[in-house]
């Protein structure tokens, strides 16, 4: 995983129990504004000062994020409390648990490793999703098809970030009823 003497990835930064969730869970409002702004389309900048997927190593994954005053047109306020709520209600340790256990889902992986997907997919990204920016990535999506032979499309919304079905929810249900409809 990418670390320098500044910044570590995110993944390494969430490894230690109680770290990230006392980060988190400080205020989960503006916690969760903060996360869906910041990896959004909207946000000016989606790499971070340190780059992307990157978090100083005497800082929290929320530092150089933005917590805005006034939400994207995708995003209400009813949905930032519900989110809060249930953040607020049980946690964020669930969420950071996936991360914590990554190498266990590589090990229980192994035997499905060069499997290709042999279903009919599609592929839709934001342009501006922090994902799409990992390194190794810009050789990875123009080369799905030889992971994925059916892959139908890969669209790539301009402007989006990574909360695409929200973010371009007209956008993303039309490319899969035409999706749908094409199989």
């Amino acid at each position: 995983m990418p670390q320098t003497e500044d910044a570590i990835f995110y993944q390494l930064y969430f490894q230690e129990p109680g770290v990230a969730e006392a980060e988190l869970e400080r205020d989960a409002g503006a916690t969760n504004r903060t996360l869906l702004y910041s990896a959004s389309g909207d946000a000016p900048s989606a790499l971070g000062a340190v780059g992307v997927g990157m978090v100083r190593r005497k800082g929290g994954f929320l530092d150089g994020m933005t917590n805005p005053a006034v939400l994207p047109s995708w995003l209400s306020e009813a949905d930032v409390d519900f989110y809060a709520g249930e953040f607020a209600r049980t946690g964020f340790r669930g969420g950071l648990n996936w991360y914590r256990n990554i190498d266990r889902n590589w090990e229980l992986l192994a035997p499905f490793a060069g499997a290709r997907v042999m279903v009919p997919a599609l592929y839709i990204a934001g342009d501006r999703d922090p994902v799409v920016r990992f390194p190794g990535i810009d050789r990875l999506i123009p080369n799905l098809a030889s992971f994925v032979p059916q892959l139908h499309k890969t669209i790539m919304l301009p402007g989006c970030g990574h909360w695409t079905q929200q973010e371009r929810a007209a956008e993303v249900n039309a490319a899969m009823i035409d999706f749908l409809r094409s199989l």
